[in-house]
């Protein structure tokens, strides 16, 4: 779709959790997946992760939410039919409850060969799951420094989107307390989190260059590859995209959608700002580190701060305040109803919170810890298909 002179378009990948339905525990079946599965629509695939006991689907480059939607729907259907068929269901949740990361089967290749010796005793425990969603802005090259410039602004709303997407309460067994545990284990890895901001395609080049020049990022050609960067918001000027890796893996397809909708409706919001030479304030990191730590620790539970006011703010009320304009945006790019879905989110709960109360409902019904983590297995399971 045009927007602003940009022909934007979206991509997502979703990562999966690959479930023994007896045991609820995750399984190692990743291999069997891509020999039987390969590429499983004409533009889609499956893509083996660090652990074989996840696999990630990637999708078509979409020009709308609508498409968006239709691809989840035909990602998520693939993978449980090659799950069902060798036994196996899927789960779509930023951690799995009580998964044992020390007794994972990790995949085969030389990039995940490098990656483990590079992160050492770290790399194991990456048992984590998330939604990342790409924002096309086109190849050409004239679109660089915008595309820098508008990402360096949308970091401000990365624990927004958190918030809305957390899915990840449980780790090894216990209620974490948190939200979105899973963004407490990636930020043990280098190079992730929020980044800092650029001024310009060529001041972000130069520091892709300097870690590639010194072999922190350097590719099997002996090239620099910005994709060994695994930041909370990245770039990627060869494709010309914005990715967006924040979010907690969504349970629900309606969740997955709505935080695609959301991200695509901040994008839009920043460049038409940028046709009126304004822009969004570009805060400092650490300024968007405290929100995002709210955001994992309270999801929308609790506030989050809003810096223009200097004051804690609802997060409910925060992710609606000043919504009119949106909305207008959001009928314009035809995403209107799943935009609005966020209310339901936000009168809901995010996952965590529906895998918590199931929990609790389970251990008040007299089950044990194992069989009350079993449940939430059981839950994470049927709204990962549900509508699929």
């Amino acid at each position: 779709m045009m927007i602003e002179g940009i022909d934007l378009t979206l991509g997502v990948e979703e990562e999966y959790q690959i479930i023994n339905p007896e045991t609820r525990d995750l399984d190692s079946y990743v291999r069997q997946f891509l020999e039987n599965g390969g590429q499983f629509t004409p533009y889609s695939s499956l893509k083996p992760e660090l652990m074989q006991s996840q696999v990630e689907a990637g999708s078509s480059v979409c020009s709308s939410v609508h498409e968006v939607r239709s691809e989840i729907i035909s990602m998520r259907r693939q993978v449980r039919k090659l799950a069902t068929e060798h036994g196996m269901a899927i789960a779509s949740a930023g951690t799995h409850p009580f998964a044992d990361w020390s007794k994972q089967t990790f995949s085969a290749g030389e990039r995940y060969a490098r990656f483990l010796n590079d992160m050492a005793g770290v790399a194991n425990q990456l048992l984590i799951f998330g939604l990342h969603i790409h924002v096309g802005f086109g190849k050409d090259p004239e679109n660089r420094d915008l595309l820098i410039e508008v990402g360096s602004q949308l970091r401000y709303f990365l624990p927004h989107i958190l918030a809305v997407s957390t899915s990840s309460p449980f780790w090894q067994g216990r209620n974490t307390g948190l939200k979105s545990y899973r963004n407490v284990i990636l930020e043990m890895v280098p190079r992730t989190g929020i980044p800092g901001s650029f001024r310009s395609f060529s001041e972000y080049q130069a520091f892709v260059d300097l870690l590639g020049q010194v072999g922190t990022i350097t590719g099997a050609d002996g090239r620099p590859d910005a994709t060994m960067i695994w930041w909370d918001l990245r770039f990627n000027p060869k494709f010309g995209t914005l990715e967006v890796r924040i979010p907690d893996a969504c349970t629900l397809v309606d969740e997955a959608v709505c935080v695609v909708a959301m991200v695509q409706l901040i994008v839009v919001r920043l460049l038409k700002l940028h046709r009126r030479n304004q822009s969004w304030r570009a805060y400092r990191r650490h300024h968007i580190v405290e929100n995002k730590w709210r955001a994992m620790r309270y999801g929308l539970e609790d506030s989050l701060i809003d810096f223009g006011k200097k004051t804690l703010v609802p997060a409910r009320e925060l992710m609606t305040g000043g919504m009119e304009k949106d909305l207008e945006n959001a009928a314009e790019l035809g995403s209107l109803q799943d935009v609005v879905y966020i209310q339901t989110i936000l009168e809901n709960g995010t996952s965590a919170d529906r895998q918590l109360s199931v929990y609790r409902q389970a251990r008040d019904g007299g089950a044990d810890d194992m069989e009350a983590l079993q449940a939430v297995v059981d839950h994470i399971c049927r709204e990962t298909v549900l509508g699929v």
